[in-house]
């Protein structure tokens, strides 16, 4: 798939002091979150159930309005000007947010007329998003009769349907076999290096490790770590890989 050449911006995401408490409860679901993202980078947000994740990311696409804080996207203030700064935005959700009764294609012309992509210029995108996640010889095969990573990577191809600087993908990679999570963990790495910037979340702590340059580790609504894998090992030298760290930053309770 050819990416389009973006204009050149030093910060793709700027997100400061976000903070959310739920209607009846007391403590914040996330508070005082702030992250920045350069052009191509990945950045893993790593967490434990009820950390808070999900609510960071409703927030950044402006799923929810924060209770304070901003969030800016290619410079466009969220808040303010919501429309500039969802044209830049592509969301992978945890959940398949597909129609399954419709084939991968007609999912893919379906979401593409929503971006107001037509005609010509809408069936190149398709068969060429649907080429890049290696679904062209399934473009007319229903969504219900795929397999788990099938589907994975139809809703990848959806997400990159109008071209966007900055992917948010919420476990992209659960219950999928070993062969569609490495090629969507490459597809991710090929976008990274075309300039697209992805915020990642994920409970396989092994392939933050392989993708992504900066790691934020959230639990209780609260950042406790953040820097490249790296960084974050050797400042805990007891600590041989990242699985082992974030259990020590997190602890090693259950979590329901």
């Amino acid at each position: 798939m050819t990416h389009p050449e973006f204009p050149p911006l030093t910060t793709i995401l700027w997100a400061e002091g976000l903070t959310k408490t739920y209607a009846h409860t007391r403590t914040p679901a996330l508070a005082s979150f702030s992250l920045s993202m350069e052009p191509g980078e990945i950045v893993g947000l790593l967490g434990p159930n009820g950390a808070g994740k999900t609510t960071a990311i409703s927030l950044l696409t402006g799923l929810l309005a924060p209770d304070s804080g901003s969030v800016h996207i290619c410079g466009a203030d969220l808040s303010k000007n919501p429309r500039k700064a969802r044209q830049w935005i592509g969301l992978v959700p945890q959940h398949i947010a597909l129609y399954p009764s419709l084939t991968a294609a007609e999912n893919l012309s379906y979401f593409g007329r929503m971006y107001r992509i037509n005609g010509r210029e809408l069936k190149e995108r398709v068969n060429a998003c649907l080429e890049f996640v290696g679904l062209s010889n399934s473009a007319h095969g229903r969504i219900a009769a795929f397999s788990g990573g099938m589907q994975r990577r139809a809703n990848l191809a959806v997400a990159l349907l109008h071209q966007p600087r900055l992917l948010f993908l919420d476990e992209p990679t659960a219950g999928v076999d070993p062969q569609s999570r490495n090629m969507i963990l490459d597809r991710l790495s090929e976008l990274s290096r075309s300039g697209v910037s992805m915020l990642y979340t994920t409970h396989y702590i092994e392939e933050a490790e392989k993708i992504c340059s900066r790691i934020a580790v959230i639990d209780e609504g609260r950042t406790i770590a953040q820097g490249s894998p790296g960084e974050l090992t050797q400042a805990h030298p007891d600590c041989n890989d990242l699985g082992q760290l974030f259990l020590r930053l997190t602890g090693k309770d259950l979590r329901d």
